[in-house]
């Protein structure tokens, strides 16, 4: 959880920390971010805002959905897909961070 500080709104403080960990490699393209209803519990948000973080992600290319499957992390190229996933040790590991 983020310690939020009270002059910026909650959706901006996730959603620099959510670009943070993907730039970081937190979320290697191709696998999972936590959707709406984790990313709520674990910001301690309401879904809402959760749905706006998201959005905002996708209109920056940092990540995309695949109805009914998820939301993933994006290619840093194209901003979509990956054309190949590398693999990865532990992505339950990754997911928790």
């Amino acid at each position: 959880m983020i310690d939020f500080r009270p002059d910026q709104p909650k959706s901006e403080q996730v959603l620099a920390e959510m670009r943070r960990r993907i730039k970081e490699g937190h979320y290697k393209p191709g696998y999972p971010v936590p959707g709406e209803p984790r990313m709520a519990e674990e910001f301690g948000i309401a879904r809402r805002t959760a749905r706006k973080v998201i959005n905002a992600l996708i209109a920056e290319g940092l990540v995309y959905t695949v109805r009914n499957i998820g939301t993933f992390a994006a290619d840093p190229n194209t901003g979509g897909p990956p054309e190949q996933i590398s693999p990865q040790a532990d992505p339950e590991q990754t997911e928790a961070e």
